[in-house]
């Protein structure tokens, strides 16, 4: 017999079914609660609210588990390219050889963007924030390709729009870092790899040769696949609720990229370089900053540890934190505020009141301190989480599409004012 749930409303008793997750999780399904019963729900946050069934992340945030498409994200970090996860979670299974060498060509092959991209460059104050430009950006692809505004896009033309925007994100994000520092524009070279490219638009110029460090490019793959996707967090339920409407993709990914752009959201290692700032200014006195954070009377927080939904660790960071150190090692880094990082890191692992309450370095603490470490400016930093989350935003977009999920709309419960007569402004 199927499980139910039984609510009682005004003395009657209604049902509505039990469905179970491929991992155990439960939920009640409430699709004709107010046609049953002229009752919604409330859920602020939507923190208990599914909105979809989706077959592409698993999180498990008391465990620490985090799975694309099943596999564990241990395995892949260590094992995969940034590519081959990206083909994973967007078309559900790891490629063949074969499968993801096209992949790989035909997002070489749209690299490019077109001139007039440039030209819009020229219409941003050189001091926009590289958010601002890069959301602005992917949704003007939308002018550029027309078609992708089609409710009835064939399946051709949905993976031609992937590839030009997985193609085309990196040029756009390097490009509004050099439009910010008013350096001349780099075009993509072919013959670098994904993350190598990037790097090369990011840093060369046109006067000195750019050496392309495998340290550094191992350590930007691993954190590209940290970010390719966390479920239904704020900006991918963004995505997917303005795919909802038949947005173009262009469309649906600028608006999750405004939403990561929210402090509450993307902006967490970005805090933690300010927060590095801000000790060093003081001094560098992180036992004073230790103390502060375990005074529950003191409003310092320490950035970069624990996390809202990983309750023991964030699987995360115990990857990157070994990339951390091969980074630092590698380009032989002597700067205070890393110091300063290093040593909150150790206090934090061995601090009983951290230990304790599970307040352990995430994986924004150590991506700030790689991004830091390589030069990128903290401004850039939620660009760089973009670039990463890129594949997972269509694989959600793709997924809603083709399982035919309808319009979102969310229903309210009113609290305002009671009809009531309009008054002439004259007699108010």
């Amino acid at each position: 017999m199927a499980e139910s749930a039984e609510i009682i409303l005004d003395g009657k008793s209604y049902s509505f079914p039990v469905i179970e997750g491929t991992e155990h999780e439960k939920a009640i399904d409430i699709a004709k609660l107010r046609d049953q019963t002229g009752y919604i729900t409330i859920d602020s946050g939507y923190k208990n609210t599914g909105a979809t069934k989706s077959a592409i992340t698993f999180l498990d945030g008391e465990e620490g588990i985090l799975r694309y498409r099943g596999y564990p994200i241990e395995q892949l970090a260590e094992q995969s390219s940034f590519l081959e996860v990206a083909y994973l979670l967007i078309y559900g299974t790891l490629p063949t050889q074969a499968e993801l060498d096209e992949f790989s060509n035909q997002i070489t092959k749209h690299t490019l963007v077109h001139e007039d991209v440039r030209k819009i460059f020229d219409g941003f104050p050189s001091a926009a924030h590289p958010m601002a430009i890069l959301s602005s950006l992917i949704c003007a692809l939308t002018a550029f390709y027309p078609e992708s505004v089609s409710p009835d896009l064939s399946k051709e033309n949905i993976d031609l729009n992937v590839i030009r925007l997985m193609a085309k994100l990196p040029t756009i994000a390097a490009w509004t870092y050099k439009n910010n520092m008013g350096h001349p524009l780099n075009y993509p070279r072919n013959d670098l790899d994904y993350a190598a490219n990037f790097l090369y638009m990011m840093f060369s110029f046109p006067t000195e040769k750019y050496e392309i460090n495998p340290v550094v490019v191992r350590a930007i793959n691993k954190l590209l696949i940290l970010h390719a996707d966390h479920e239904q967090n704020c900006s991918t339920s963004t995505v997917r609720l303005v795919g909802s409407a038949n947005a173009s993709l262009y469309g649906s990914v600028s608006a999750g990229i405004n939403a990561l752009w929210g402090p509450l959201h993307g902006g967490a290692n970005q805090e933690v370089v300010e927060m590095l700032e801000a000790i060093q200014r003081d001094g560098g006195d992180t036992s004073k900053f230790i103390a502060k954070a375990k005074d529950k009377n003191d409003p310092f927080r320490l950035m970069g540890f624990g996390h809202r939904v990983y309750k023991n660790f964030d699987p995360r960071a115990k990857i990157i934190k070994k990339a951390a150190d091969e980074v630092l090692t590698a380009l032989g880094i002597s700067d205070p505020l890393l110091k300063i990082a290093q040593e909150l890191e150790q206090a934090a692992l061995t601090d009983p009141y951290f230990v304790e309450r599970k307040l352990y370095p995430n994986v924004d603490f150590y991506s700030g301190i790689i991004y830091k470490a390589i030069g990128i400016p903290t401004e850039m930093f939620t660009v760089m989480f973009a670039l990463g989350r890129l594949p997972g935003w269509i694989a959600q977009w793709k997924e809603m599409r083709e399982n035919k999920e309808p319009i979102g709309r969310p229903r309210q419960v009113y609290t305002g004012e009671l009809d009531r007569d309009y008054t002439p402004i004259e007699q108010r």
